[in-house]
Formats: structure tokens, sequence, C-alpha cells
């Protein structure tokens, strides 16, 4: 038996090629849309894709599951569970094999047993891995978003993000059932989850990049509560709010990924006159370099998401599906890189990127470029004159948040600010200084005309001595 893992830090997402080397058969479980590197691994394995398979329907990425059968001749091994709602749309049409508790999907003597794990979604199964050249016993779990290194997948998001109310109490009940049923599985038992430390899939995720049952049956709060109610309490307080594009991602992922598109190799570099054109037609216009960079000086109503682990799920969040997107950087791998993660949310509108040179050719046609405002915490605190928003999560506002400060969470700042005058002295902060600086970025595109950044947000006004005010 082979197994290779792959980790796209971009979703804090992760798939995995099983092969058999003496049947020279692969399956891949949960890929995203960077299929190549699945067929390249392969083939450096020498082994054929025989099936792709998927543990459930998911809410954060593109599903490269249909492209990547496509693309192969490999058979898709979907869910059959989980009701008439969540079934996957194309299965019949893709000819997939539509797979129930306790079947089983065979490369040679390795042996993929199916079970359902519903909790996190209603349709989701696991994969129990056994290599019965070696043992009979299984050796691994492939275990999607249903047991994580020191969590579980959380059972809000149909009722959070996808909007389908009365959900989330009958999910958490049915994962803490899929829990119990863990009992039969031995302490060995590998767990190889889908997600690490990142995602927004449960609220708690380890590092670490796999576990094993035994472990988690020690260490993981899930395992540790045997009364119903309580775990149902425990599992849905704290969670994160979802982001705003996990609905968009579901309704793609059931009805059937179309075929990604083929861009381009190299974006077209824009001058200004066809930026200012973009941007007249309605371009979404992303400046992804660092916050630093683009407080010292960036072109007028662009949004700042710099790219880093949080790129995708912000990207996601805030801007729309149905525009074009340029992408403003003086470096080409941070264009790349964000393009990239742009692709896996099916963000495919990018038609074209600009750095310094462009900044210089507004320079010389507009003057001199727009800075975001800095204010420190000592004078914020002692001058008591700017309106402060909390971009920060719910659960972080709870821990602690500055007398006086309007909750205004980040993904949804646009829409909570409408009702502000547009000339309100504004005071934005989080935690550390990134999210307040997109937030900023986002209140100048809306019209704002006096939005500072709050310099090392909650954490610098902590380390000050100043009072916080905590929610009992």
């Amino acid at each position: 038996m082979l197994l290779e893992r792959f980790h796209d830090e971009l979703l804090a997402q992760t798939s995995y090629l099983v092969g058999c080397q003496e049947a020279k058969l692969a399956i891949v479980v949960d890929p995203n849309r960077d299929i190549d590197r699945y067929i390249d691994a392969a083939a450096r394995h020498k082994l054929t894709i025989a099936f792709v398979a998927e543990t459930h329907i998911h809410a954060d990425f593109v599903s490269g599951a249909r492209d990547l059968a496509r693309k192969t001749g490999a058979r898709l091994i979907l869910s059959g569970s989980g009701g008439n709602d969540w079934q996957y749309q194309f299965a019949k049409e893709d000819g997939a094999r539509v797979v129930r508790d306790g079947d089983h999907v065979s490369l040679g003597p390795v042996r993929l047993t199916v079970r359902e794990t519903p909790g996190h979604t209603p349709e989701h199964i696991c994969f129990v891995v056994t290599d019965r050249a070696t043992s009979d016993q299984p050796v691994g779990m492939l275990s999607g978003d249903f047991v994580f290194a020191g969590d579980v997948g959380r059972p809000d998001l149909l009722e959070r993000a996808a909007n389908i109310e009365g959900t989330m109490d009958a999910l958490a009940r049915a994962l803490f059932n899929s829990l119990r049923e863990m009992g039969s599985l031995p302490d060995f038992l590998q767990i190889w989850p889908g997600h690490g430390a990142g995602s927004a899939c449960g609220k708690a995720l380890g590092a670490m990049p796999s576990t094993t049952l035994g472990y988690e049956r020690i260490a993981n709060w899930a395992f540790q509560i045997a009364d119903e109610d309580r775990f149902v309490r425990e599992v849905l307080a704290g969670q994160p709010e979802p982001p705003k594009y996990f609905a968009k991602m579901k309704a793609i992922n059931r009805a059937g990924p179309a075929p990604a598109a083929v861009a381009p190799a190299e974006l077209r570099e824009l001058k200004l006159k066809a930026y200012e054109r973009a941007k007249a037609a309605g371009a979404s216009v992303v400046d992804v370099r660092s916050t630093a960079d683009y407080a010292s000086g960036h072109l007028p109503s662009t949004l700042n998401l710099p790219t880093g682990a949080s790129f995708a799920m912000w990207a996601g969040s805030l801007l729309p599906y149905d525009r074009d997107i340029v992408l403003l950087a003086d470096d080409r791998r941070r264009i790349a890189r964000a393009r990239h993660a742009l692709t896996l949310i099916g963000l495919d509108r990018v038609i074209g990127w600009a750095g310094a040179s462009l900044r210089e050719e507004w320079r010389a046609k507009h003057g001199q470029l727009p800075t975001v405002a800095q204010i420190d915490v000592g004078h914020l605190a002692a001058a008591n004159e700017r309106t402060v928003i909390d971009v920060r999560a719910a659960s972080e506002w709870s821990e602690g948040h500055m007398p006086g400060a309007k909750h205004l969470f980040l993904g949804d700042l646009v829409a909570l600010s409408s009702e502000l005058p547009r000339d309100t002295p504004i005071a934005v902060h989080c935690q550390g200084g990134t999210r307040s600086v997109i937030g900023t970025s986002l209140l100048e595109a809306q019209g704002f005309t006096n939005v500072a950044n709050v310099v090392g947000g909650i954490r610098a006004w902590e380390a000050a001595g100043l009072p916080l005010t905590r929610d009992i």
C-alpha cells in the first residue's frame, strides 16, 4: 500500500492518493481543482488512477473530483446517504458509483470500506483502509471533515452558511452518534483528516498532519463528553463565522462543478488606460501586497487582501463572483499565488494584473497616492473622538473588547456599516493589524472619507494596560 498526502496551505485542506503497488491502481480522495498534482503523483509511482472519491459535498473549495475523473477515465465514488436533499445531482450523468455504509472499494489487496459518518453534513462518509496483503486489521481512516486532530467537523454550516433552518441541532446529534459508533475501531487506527489548522470547518483544529484514534480518544474534547445534550451545546458554541462563499460552494459541488476554464498561462499586465477601463466596467481590484505596503501608498478604491493563509477565505467572502478581477502586486509570485487561490474557490475571472509601474502612471496623472491613516492606542484612548469599529470574530469580541467599540465583523462590514454617515471619523481594529487594514480598504472603497487603522489592534491596547470590556 502507498499513501501520499497533498496539503494546500491556501485552503488548509488535505487530499490523499491511496495506491496499491501490486495492482498498480490508485484512488484519490477529496481532490481540489489542482488536479495535475494527483496525475503527476500517480505517474511518478507508476499507478493508474482507477477511482476518485469524496467524503462529502464540500463547502470551502470547488471540488476537483469531477474534472479529475473525466481527465483520467477514473470512476467517481460518491456518498448515497444524506437523504433526497443531499444527493450528488450529477452522479447518474457521470456514471458514478453511489456507495453506502459497508460498501468496499478495492485496489487489489488494498480495501477501502465505506463508513457513514453524518454530522458535519448529512451525506458525510469516511473510508477505512485495510492493506490485506499485510493484515486483516485496518491501518487508517480517511476521515474527511468528521474527525480532525484535536477537533471534529462543525455541524452548523448548513444552517449558518447555507441558510437551511433547523439543521444544526439535528446534525450535532448525528455527529454525537457517529463518534459513539467509532467504538468498534482499534486505538492504533491512523486518522488522516481532510483539514488542518486554519480551516473554518472546525473551531480548534490541530496542526498535526495526522493522528490516531487512540490519541483522539484521550486528547480530543469531543470524545470526552458522554452526555448528548451537553455535546450539542459544546459543539455549537464558539464556532467561527462561516465564510460567505460557503453556501455557493455547496450549491456548485452538489450540482456538479463545470470543467475548470483553461486560463492563459500569463496574465496580461495592464497599463493605466486598460486598468481604468476595467475598473469603470465594474472589475474588482484586489491589492495582494502586505498590509504595510498597501498602507504606505495604494490606488484608490482598491481592496487589500494580502496573500496569507486566510486569503482564500476573505476573497470568497468579499469578492463578487459575477465580476472580473484585477490583481495588484509588485511580485509576480504573489500574483500567481493569489490567482491560484482564487481558482480553488471558483473565482476564475482574473483578467489582468499590475505592479509598481501602474502606481507611477497613476501618480503622474492624478498626484499623490492615498495612504492608510494610522492611530496608536494611546492617542485613541486619550482623544476618544472616533467611532471604533472592531472587525474581529464574535468569539474574539466576547473575550474582551475596547469600551464603546462597535462590533462589525469583517465579513459583514459593508452591510453593517451602510447606515453610518460617510464622513464619520472611524478607527478600525482587529487582533493584531491585518484584518483592520482590510477593513479600512473596504470602508474607503465604500466612500468613507475619515478612516484610520489602529496600530497593533487589541494586542497593543492590552499591552498598554488599557481597560477591556468582557461579555458575561
